[in-house]
């Protein structure tokens, strides 16, 4: 099969999996070329087949081979990947983007998520990639440096943003939505973001749940349970005392049926799924 129709058939595929109904999002995932925005091939992989086991590697370096749902390894010796493209696609979809959009993505990795999402917001868009890795911001900038509406930037989105964004995509997991993020979301604005446990023998990888957060006002914010995930957990976007809490709100409920996230001051109830001393995710 010719490499283009290959790739159009993993776009393809990729909607049917993931359900998406970003039209540009398909298109994106046709016309990205994902193997440019990965270390040289032969490449390792890993799916859901492969739990438990070490990651398999391509008999060769044919692009074709990692345009399929399968994660591929950036650096498989602290088990950092690019992650599955029907769960980070479909993370994507999940912000509803339009043309124009400003987006934050944090934990940019080598900038292929973030080359789908400045595809889909295009050059009136504006999209700031950011991760902790110094290597990583290296190769990001070489790989979207055809993308100039797109800066990349090293850092853990910890700071003040300094501009307001219509959609956030957190790329790693955390223990809590930090303020500055929540507050640089413009009305409407889409924030998503993993809420992980880890545990000393899960290495880097920290398990939990993705919510999706929505602001509905000027502090009002509506707050949806939509996925759960096994991911890479954020260098410096943890709080230890968070852990514990997130660990016991899983084993109550993984996917809680969530309605808003809280920021005013209020006694722990029955309806706080996790509750923070600065937010909750509530019932």
């Amino acid at each position: 099969m010719e490499l283009a129709l290959q790739r159009r058939f993993f776009a393809e595929e990729i909607q049917a999996v993931s359900n998406l109904k970003t039209a540009s999002l398909v298109d994106a995932l046709a016309e990205v070329p994902r193997d440019r925005f990965l270390p040289p091939g032969p490449w390792l992989l890993k799916s859901e087949a492969d739990m438990g086991a070490p990651p398999r590697p391509t008999p060769d370096a044919d692009p074709r081979r990692v345009h399929h749902n399968v994660a591929v390894g950036i650096d498989p010796a602290r088990m950092l990947f690019n992650g599955q493209p029907g769960f980070v696609a479909l993370l994507i979809d999940m912000l509803a983007l339009e043309s124009g959009n400003r987006v934050l993505h944090v934990g940019c990795g080598l900038g292929y998520y973030s080359a789908l999402i400045a595809h889909v917001v295009g050059p009136q868009g504006r999209v700031v990639a950011l991760d902790v890795d110094e290597a990583l911001v290296v190769g990001a900038r070489v790989n979207l440096s055809s993308m100039p509406w797109v800066e990349v930037r090293r850092g853990d989105a910890a700071a003040s943003l300094g501009e307001a964004f219509d959609a956030i995509l957190v790329n790693a997991g955390v223990t809590h939505p930090r303020d500055n993020w929540v507050e640089a979301l413009a009305p409407g604005g889409r924030l998503v973001l993993p809420i992980t446990f880890t545990a000393p023998g899960m290495g880097t990888i920290g398990k939990g749940t993705v919510v999706l957060v929505t602001r509905s006002g000027e502090s009002a914010f509506a707050a949806k349970a939509v996925a759960v995930t096994a991911i890479y957990s954020a260098v410096g976007l943890r709080d230890d005392a968070l852990n514990t809490a997130i660990g016991q709100a899983l084993q109550r409920n993984p996917l809680p049926r969530l309605t808003r996230m809280r920021r005013d001051a209020h006694e722990a109830s029955a309806d706080c799924w996790l509750h923070g001393h600065a937010f909750c995710f509530s019932l």
